[in-house]
């Protein structure tokens, strides 16, 4: 029985099959051509029909759209008294409730397996809409609800949800699988490629620092490949899959920089690196793009890695993936050297645009359950010296070998960008480069814990004094800031004739204060930054954070090298 129902104002949401009354807006009525339509509906689920193709059928006729769990939410509120199928489920239900921890556990791991599928049927249709193809299931008039037919196929390989699953369905042309340890990386990058095996065009190419270390990759790869496409064949001395399309995927090694001269002229349409950390400097990285290139244009280009921070390549590649933008956010690539964006040349027909875009998602031991449930894993990572542990463990990017300011933490004192309330009080300091950058920051106070919050930066190079006071003040209009703390050196005089770079900013209507130089203020101030970067116990706030887009001072703080002076 569809009974009236009611809502708090003319803006709240109306439930499927209900329309506003004409004379009263907050009354609503069954609508007397959806009605219908969903007792159909509710018939066919009485029959055990898929609730999934029912909600289909219904969003179709009705030209409204309903979920499969809307559908069944409506299902089971009007006919749960009266439908056999409702009422056999219900007592199937309390018969297979699990009795025992270990039986809890088991159906604990099974509906984390259920969503895991949900996640990768969503991946999947974001990977169909990005590749141009239509993901619809449009469901016809002549509908047969008995002609269903059921799969065979054995799921050969399900990612975890979150971070692998979104690997998997990364579109940038380059991206880093990285983090803690245990994450599920390495099964990722094997599983990456898997959906290009059954086109005869695909050459990949899989890479591990060394032999010894690429053999578990393979060992990992006999269990996987096989089972996805039968026929497939691991040729033992050429070191690489050979598959029933003829598609090919070579897994070896790249020791050293000069190595890669192994793979000059040839092509491929996939490229993977694990533990890209192993590798010094990106030369064998940036050599290995010149390799990607395909002439079936159906067949896309991709270089994919994974890796945990720390060892000898750290710093190259935080600032190639981490540094430039926040994580799991695409960015336009740029040069490390000059932190230009890379873009086409002027001669080109796409002059100017960005050659490609690159992303950074994260991994944690917890996006693995069958490793973190397990418990032993994250002990032994638990046990590792602090900056081990903060690598391994917490995937942490900030931590470095002599930093001067190791309190540093992401999680900690990184923070997504807010409206800061006109009150706060604000200021900036700056740091005054020609041929190195100008680094500006603005800072605001938050007044119920005086915790400073970085939330703009500016880092330009090859600015004058005036130049850099018109870009300071074009940056903070609408900004009420009250004073800057300007380096004490640019109220020197250089050697020029006429003001000094201070006196030409002031000139502009830029406005500074003068550093402390006296004898002690370095270490003072260091001591100062020291106490902002500790976590208050009360509160749990440190005294400084920084908005997630004030990405230089991010990548630089962490790093800057104590001085034993």
């Amino acid at each position: 029985m569809w009974q009236n129902k009611s809502r708090p104002n003319k803006t709240a949401k109306i439930p499927y099959a209900y329309k506003a009354d004409a004379d009263d807006p907050l009354v609503l009525i069954p609508d007397p051509d959806i009605v219908p339509l969903v007792e159909q509906a509710m018939d066919y689920l009485d029959e055990g029909h898929s609730s999934r193709r029912t909600a289909n059928w219904l969003s179709e006729k009705s030209g409204k759209t309903i979920s499969h769990q809307g559908l069944s939410n409506i299902w089971k509120a009007h006919r749960s008294e009266t439908s056999e199928l409702l009422k056999s489920r219900k007592k199937q239900r309390r018969k297979n409730a699990p009795k025992t921890e270990s039986e809890k556990r088991v159906k604990a791991a099974k509906r984390k397996r259920s969503d895991a599928k949900r996640v990768l049927t969503m991946a999947e249709k974001k990977i169909a809409k990005l590749e141009g193809k239509d993901a619809s299931n449009p469901v016809s008039d002549n509908l047969d609800f008995n002609a269903v037919p059921k799969s065979t196929q054995e799921i050969v390989f399900t990612p975890n949800p979150g971070p692998q699953t979104e690997f998997l369905a990364a579109s940038e042309r380059e991206v880093l699988y990285g983090g803690a340890a245990g994450g599920g990386k390495s099964q990722a990058l094997l599983a990456d490629p898997l959906r290009y095996f059954g086109n005869p065009a695909f050459v990949g190419l899989l890479l591990r620092r060394t032999n010894d270390e690429l053999r578990e990759l393979v060992w990992k790869s006999k269990e996987l490949y096989p089972k996805a496409y039968p026929g497939a064949k691991f040729q033992e001395k050429a070191s690489q899959w050979v598959f029933p399309s003829g598609a090919r995927l070579w897994m070896t090694y790249l020791e050293r920089d000069e190595d890669v001269l192994r793979y000059q002229g040839q092509s491929f349409s996939w490229i993977g690196v694990d533990e890209l950390t192993q590798y010094a400097t990106p030369f064998a990285w940036n050599y290995l793009r010149s390799r990607l290139r395909t002439t079936d244009p159906n067949l896309p280009v991709y270089m994919r890695a994974t890796t945990n921070p720390g060892n000898r390549g750290h710093m190259w590649v935080k600032q190639t993936f981490i540094d430039p933008a926040p994580a799991n956010k695409p960015f336009d690539a740029r040069d490390i050297e000059t932190n230009e964006v890379l873009v086409y040349p002027s001669n080109h027909e796409k002059a100017g645009q960005p050659l490609f875009q690159r992303r950074f998602i994260p991994a944690s031991l917890k996006d693995n359950p069958y490793l973190y449930d397990e418990g032993t894993y994250e002990a032994n990572l638990l046990s590792l010296p602090e900056n081990q542990r903060r690598q391994l463990l917490d995937g942490d990017w900030a931590v470095a070998d002599g930093a001067a300011f190791p309190e540093f933490n992401q999680k900690d004192h990184v923070i997504e960008p807010f409206d800061i309330p006109p009150k706060w009080r604000r200021f900036r300091s700056a740091d005054f480069g020609y041929s190195s950058y100008s680094a500006v920051h603005w800072v605001a106070i938050d007044p119920s814990y005086e915790t400073l919050i970085v939330y703009r930066e500016l880092y330009v190079s090859k600015h004058t004094g005036r130049d850099l006071a018109k870009a300071v003040l074009e940056a903070e209009i609408g900004d009420k800031v009250q004073y800057g703390i300007l380096d004490s050196s640019c109220w020197h005089n250089r050697g020029q004739i006429g003001p000094s770079i201070a006196e030409e900013m002031i000139a502009m209507g830029c406005r500074w204060r003068s550093s402390d130089r006296s004898a002690g203020a370095r270490v003072s101030g260091k001591n100062r930054l020291h106490e902002l970067l500790k976590v208050d116990e009360v509160t749990g706030v440190p005294g400084i954070q920084f908005f997630n887009t004030c990405r230089q001072i991010i990548a630089d703080l962490p790093v800057i090298p104590s001085d034993p002076k």
